[in-house]
């Protein structure tokens, strides 16, 4: 049993640094987009789709059940209960991890409210980022994603 646990461990370990690794490189490629001067080249649609991609699924998945316990879903199918019963059994201990994906995910979207400023993007595009921003005003104890999330959703309705 505790080489299962150790195995375990080791496994969460290994998807979480390649998770990191997937946000610095998005944050690498928003930022490079987000200099001043770029060239058009450089605006490549393919990279920012995915860019959103990765910060919407996150979000979704890991980010928004480890902050707010109405997103989680019961492993073992239990019971209903109702959101304030999820809230208060909620412990509030963040794996350290998860808390610096979580800035990493708000850097990535304030830099994409910074992109929205630069270049015009596809509807579709539009419509991705716009869910994103919109999202976390509905998950609680995700202020400074909400603070990020107002300065996209006003750069969503500005272009």
């Amino acid at each position: 049993n505790n080489d299962t646990e150790d195995e375990e461990r080791l496994w969460r370990d290994l998807i979480m640094e390649r998770v990191t690794k997937s946000a610095d490189a998005c944050l690498t490629a928003i930022n490079i987009m987000t200099s001043p001067n770029m060239p058009k080249a450089v605006y490549i649609e393919d990279v920012i789709e995915r860019v959103i991609q990765y910060t919407k699924f996150h979000l979704q998945n890991t980010l928004y059940p480890q902050y707010d316990p109405v997103y989680r879903v019961d492993p073992h199918g239990g019971g209903v209960l109702s959101s304030k019963a999820k809230r208060a059994k909620c412990s509030t201990h963040k794996q350290r991890v998860i808390v610096m994906l979580y800035n990493k995910v708000c850097d990535i979207v304030s830099s994409l409210s910074e992109l929205l400023e630069i270049q015009l993007l596809t509807d579709t595009t539009i419509l991705q980022v716009s869910s994103m921003g919109i999202t976390p005003f509905f998950v609680e104890n995700v202020s400074e994603l909400q603070l990020c999330a107002i300065k996209l959703v006003t750069a969503v309705s500005t272009s």
